[in-house]
């Protein structure tokens, strides 16, 4: 789906397939969040794991708009608002200085 038209003919099966992809994998950062925020530790979630994930969503957002791909960029969006959250929380509830995981 392009930001410069929608045309009911782009809109075929794997539309759908796509945008429900983007959900799941968007909304599967839920539970960590949720976990994180409950518990107030975040000491088993990796830095580089979270530093490699933020990244790479930034680049999914830069092709995103590169290619103008509305569920692209607004799956990425979510994800990136979910994943930063999460970084902040893991910044927060730091515990041990030396903490390298």
């Amino acid at each position: 789906m392009s930001l410069e038209r929608i045309n009911m003919e782009d809109f075929n099966f794997i539309t759908p397939l796509g945008l429900f992809a983007g959900v799941l994998t968007t909304i599967a950062y839920l539970p960590q969040l949720i976990k994180t925020w409950k518990t107030k530790s975040a000491h088993d979630l990796s830095w580089s794991m979270l530093i490699v994930l933020c990244t790479g969503i930034i680049l999914w957002l830069v092709y995103g708009f590169y290619v103008h791909d509305i569920p692209i960029i607004a799956a990425n969006i979510v994800t990136f608002i979910f994943a930063g959250m999460i970084l902040m929380l893991k910044i927060r509830y730091k515990s041990d200085p030396s903490e390298e995981n």
